[in-house]
Parts: C-alpha cells; structure tokens; sequence
C-alpha cells in the first residue's frame, strides 16, 4: 500500500487522523498498520529539532485550530439561546394575544348584561312611574272630594281661616322656591368659577408641559427626519387646502369684524342709556321726562337687538337681556304715568336710581372691554372659549342681578316729609343734651362708651351722630334731632342666626321700645323676617284710619329678641295728632271698581301720600292668581291712586 505524505504543520490532530486512515486501510487488506505517524511526528520532531521554526508554526496552529473551535461552539450556543428566546418571545405574544381576546369576550359580555340589565331598569322604572301616578290620581281624586265635603260644610269664619292659612302656606311655599332658585344660582356661580379656574389650571399645566418638551427637544438628526416627513406631506396636500384656507380666513375676518361692529353698537347703546337715566334721576319736569324716558325704550331696544348677535352663553345673556327688558318696561309704565298728568312718586325715583346705577356699571365694563380688547381676545370669544370677554361678560350678567337697595319694604316708605315739618318748629338741643337723651334712650343696651362724631342734614331734619359701645363691644350707630331732641335713627349688628322668636313675640317686643320712646297707637302694616330679622313696619291709627305718612321701621333679631334697629324720620316729621279726614265712599262701593279679576281679602281706610300732600284713600290687600297686590283707591271717586305687588324672596317680602 503506498504511503500517504504527511502535513506536519496539520498539528497532532492530522497525526491522529492518518493513524486511523492507515488502520482501516491495513484491515481492508488484512496487513499489519504502519506505524507512519509514529516516524512522521518522529520526522517532525527531528525536523523541529534540526528546525525550530517548523516547531512554533505547528503550535501556532494548533491554538488557532482550538479558537476556532471555541467561536464555533459558541456561536452555536448563541444561536441556539436565540432559537430559544424566539420560541419563548412568540409563545409569550401567543398568551398574550389569547388574554387580551378572553378579556374582551369578557367585557362584551359584561356589556351585554349591563345593557340588559339597564333595559330591565328602564322597564321597571316605567311600571313603577305608572303606578306611582296612578297612586297620585287616586289620592287627588280623593283630597278633591274630601276638600269638596269640606267647602260644603264649613262655616263663614272658617272659611276665612282657611283663606288666610292657604295664603300662609302659598307665601311659605313661594319663599322656599325663592330660597331654592337662589341657592341653584349660588351653586351655578360656584360652578362656573371652578370649571373656570380648572380650565386655567389645565392651560398652565399644557404651557409648563410645552416648556419642558422644548428643553428636551430631540436632537437634529430626529428632528430633520421629522421635517422632511411632515413636508412631503404638506406638500401633498398644500393644493387642496390652499384656496380653501384662503376663503376660512376671509370669513373669519368677515364675522370678528361683525362681532367687533356689534360689541361697539351695545356699548354706544349702554353709553346713550347711561346719559338718559342720569338726567331722569333728577328731571322734574313732565315734557322732558317723557322725551328722556322714549330715548330709552330706543336704547333697551338697540341694546337688546346687539345682545341677540353676541355669542353669549345662555346663562349671561339671560341676565343682561331681563335687566334691559326690565328697564323699557318700567320706563314704558312711568312714561304711561307721565301722559295720564300723574308726577314721579320718590319710590319710582328710587327705582330709576337703581336703574342708573346697574346701568352705569354695565357701560363702564363694556367702554373698558372696547378699548382694551385684543384680536385674540376677540377670537377666543367668538370661538366659544374662555377668555377675557368671555369672563367680563360673566361678571357683567352676575352684577345685572344686583337687587336695588332701597326696596319698598312698606306701602308708600321713604316718601319723607309730606307738606308741614313737625321738627322744624321744636326748640334745639345742645350736643350735650343730645347725649344724656341718646344714653336715656337706650339705657337698655348697656352702654360703655358714648362718641359724639357730627352732624348730619337729612330730609329738611339736622341730626347729631353719635357712635356707642355696649359692654360686649358692639358698636351702635344713633342720631338724635337737632329741634326737639328726638331719637330719629339707630342701628346695631348682632349676629341673628337661630329662629328662636316668632313674628307675633318680634311684634311685642317692637311694640314695647316704641312705647318706652312715647309713640303708641301704632299698628303693623308690613311684617317680613328674612335672614332671621324681623322687619316691621308701623303706621299710627287715628279714628280707624291707617295714617302710611308716619311710618316707622323697626328690626328685631329672632335670635336674642332685641330691637336691632329703628327709622323713625317719618313719624317725626309728619305726625300730626289733630288729623281731620273728609268723607269716604262705604268699602263695599269703592270694591266694585276694583279691576276685574283681584279678590280682596283684607281692607281699610288709609292717609296717603301722593304727589306732597296727604289723600284719604281705600286700602285693598288683593291676590290674583297666585299672585299678591295692595291697590289704593280714591276714597271719594273710587279712582285708583297707587298699585304695589308683593314679591317674596329669600330675604323676605318686599313690594314693587
């Protein structure tokens, strides 16, 4: 057999090779194995020994060969571990993928039956709705025939009791809805200003957010990838929305232009009413109230035609919108007034001061929204968003709600001195009387300290002022008259917040601190309690007859059942003991020209002022409907001279 040649820088690996090639060659032909690579590697040595160079290279490659082999084995390693991460990644996605289906057949499932659940609840809803109304029917059914019995049955005196006590319930229950109505307000207004300062909070959140995304803005590379993504696109759609863009931006210019135009109409409209019921608050004369008071019909009119085009939630245009229809129709009574020859009575003066007022406030916030409104502000509001318009709007609507201050809180109160001054003809007083009479005249209070601080002239009366403190450092406010030394006015605050006195012990009560000041004869011509005060209304009796020109108010707080407060300038300057009245129609003659429809329930002889003098006049306590009035008619003619309506609200009754 011939001899294979021998690579002897194939390391002992090729040795260990050709040993075993040569064996199975010698058993194929039934020879003895040579023993070449025995001589070989012997060769080689002696080769290495005469060769050194030969010796290193074969060590050489023999490391090499082992590196080798270990990069292969642990590339087969990693691939292997990859193999198995891929297997164990897709088993992971394929559990997943079966979770996220099993949760959503369960919540379709649960949907299923909540919304058969809800169907059930609907139908359940309207089985019991049906039953409770027919419930409601049959015990409607039952009240009116029980009611019906009862009308049939009861006696004249009962049935004026049971007049007067539904009248206490109606007005009890109308309070309630006024209590109601303005708590709903409250809570609107509270509403509204969190929603506001969330969505505030939300904008500034959304700028620090904006903020912090500009200091970590990601690096150029990113950022001009992203550039060129989103230019490729704007240029695929810069020709369809070109020219439309172009049309958007003249119709936005178009309607803020609009919105501008209608802005500047109100505010010249409220501007014109402003100088109009400036001038009517003090005109005396007839011609040129009527001219003032058609100007401003003209201008409710304009201002509520531009309220119409202003894009203003409901709520706001609401308020402004029934404060300039209140005023034309008040002004459209009071002009009717005028051409019947009838003058201004002080309460219709009083009501066009409050107008005038509100008014003025509302101009000057619409003169300093056109001055310093910016395009900005004008497009957020036109697009429904808060901002500066939006909320000046806001507070324009709330401050139209304002109630007057001067209410009517009795027929014919504040008229103030009705022809001859009573005081005026009384002898004066020193400062120093003035105070030992304020310290006599409330001795009750326990006074520490007694300040004299000026004078004071009020409807043709000089005053001095006094400011007191009682021991428990509540300070009281007093004046006494200059001519005869009468206690005119006082007031104190304490904290009333408990009901624990009725109106019939408040009236007691009041009754007695007049008595202590020598006024008696009086009787309560309006009671009302709001904010657990009472607030009584006396008008002096003489023969029967309701004298209103020597009214005197008092207040007594529920809580402790002490007289808070007192206004007594009528009574001093009208009251005159030697009154003589003329002849009166019978009351049953004067209520057949009462208007069609009022049904009185209480009537009386009354002195009443009218245009500066003092007229005899029969006094009716009406309801209409629901409604409550006190109408006034010429005690000779019959000729109705004055017409109030009660209005109840939280605060309590107070006329119109």
């Amino acid at each position: 057999m011939e001899k294979k040649t021998v690579n002897v820088s194939s390391g002992a690996g090729k040795v260990e090779e050709l040993e075993k090639e040569n064996a199975a060659a010698a058993a194929a032909n039934g020879t003895p194995a040579k023993k070449t690579a025995h001589k070989s590697v012997k060769t080689t040595k002696s080769t290495a020994k005469k060769n050194p160079s030969v010796h290193s290279k074969a060590k050489a490659a023999e490391k090499k060969e082992e590196k080798a082999a270990e990069r292969r084995l642990g590339a087969a390693k990693a691939k292997a571990e990859k193999k198995e991460k891929k297997l164990l990644k897709k088993a992971e996605l394929k559990q997943k993928k079966l979770e996220k289906k099993m949760a959503l057949k369960e919540k379709k499932l649960q949907k299923k039956e909540a919304i058969a659940q809800k169907k059930q609840d609907r139908k359940q809803a309207k089985i019991d709705h049906a039953a409770a109304l027919k419930e409601k029917r049959v015990e409607r059914k039952a009240e009116r025939i029980a009611r019906r019995e009862m009308l049939r049955n009861e006696s004249k005196a009962e049935r004026h009791a049971r007049i007067a006590r539904e009248k206490k319930e109606r007005i009890a229950l109308k309070r309630q809805r006024a209590l109601a109505r303005e708590k709903e307000r409250e809570q609107r207004i509270k509403a509204r200003a969190a929603a506001q300062e969330r969505r505030s909070e939300e904008r500034k959140h959304k700028r620090e957010q904006k903020t912090e995304r500009k200091k970590h803005a990601p690096g150029f590379g990113g950022w001009l990838a992203a550039v060129i993504s989103l230019g490729v696109a704007c240029l695929a759609l810069a020709s369809v929305v070109t020219a439309g863009a172009f049309r958007m931006n003249d119709m936005t210019l178009e309607t803020a232009n609009g919105y501008r135009s209608t802005l500047y109409e109100l505010t010249a409209a409220s501007e014109d009413m402003d100088g109009n019921l400036g001038k009517l608050r003090v005109s005396s004369g007839a011609n040129e109230q009527r001219m003032l008071l058609t100007e401003i019909l003209v201008d409710a009119e304009q201002m509520e035609s531009a309220l119409e085009r202003m894009p203003i939630d409901n709520v706001t245009g609401t308020d402004i919108s029934s404060f300039v229809n209140k005023t034309g129709s008040y002004c459209r009574d009071l002009l009717s007034k005028i051409d019947r020859g009838q003058a201004l009575t002080q309460t219709e003066r009083n009501t066009v001061e409050y107008l005038y007022n509100i008014n003025a406030g509302l101009y000057r916030e619409l003169n300093e929204m056109t001055t310093q409104m910016t395009e900005k502000d004008l497009m957020a509001f036109i697009g429904g968003n808060e901002g500066t318009l939006s909320q000046k709007f806001g507070e324009m609507g709330q401050s139209t709600l304002q109630q007057p201050e001067d209410t009517v809180d009795a027929p014919f109160s504040g008229e103030g001195n009705v022809g001859q001054n009573r005081i005026a003809a009384q002898e004066e007083i020193s400062e120093s009387r003035a105070e030992e009479l304020v310290k006599e005249y409330l001795q009750g209070y326990h006074l520490a300290e007694t300040q004299f601080t000026g004078e004071t002239l009020a409807h043709d009366v000089t005053c001095y002022n006094f400011t007191l403190t009682d021991e428990s450092g509540n300070e009281i406010f007093a004046q006494i008259t200059k001519n005869g030394g009468k206690l005119a006015f006082f007031d104190t605050y304490e904290e009333c917040t408990e009901k624990n006195f009725d109106l019939d012990t408040c009236d007691g009560l009041a009754r007695e601190f007049l008595a202590q000041l020598g006024i008696g004869d009086v009787t309560a011509v309006w009671l009302s309690d709001g904010g657990m005060v009472a607030d009584i209304t006396y008008a002096t009796v003489k023969d029967g007859v309701r004298v209103y020109p020597d009214l005197i108010r008092v207040r007594v707080c529920e809580s402790r059942g002490r007289v808070v407060g007192m206004d007594a300038m009528g009574y001093l300057l009208n009251h005159d003991p030697d009154r003589s009245f003329g002849s009166a129609m019978s009351r049953e003659e004067a209520q057949k020209k009462l208007s069609a429809g009022l049904t009185p329930y209480a009537a009386h002889l009354a002195l009443i002022p009218l245009n500066g003098e003092e007229v005899l006049a029969h006094e009716f306590a009406c309801t209409y409907g629901e409604e409550e009035y006190v109408v006034y008619l010429a005690a000779e003619t019959g000729e109705e001279l004055a017409v109030y309506r009660v209005q109840n609200s939280a605060r309590g009754s107070y006329l119109r």
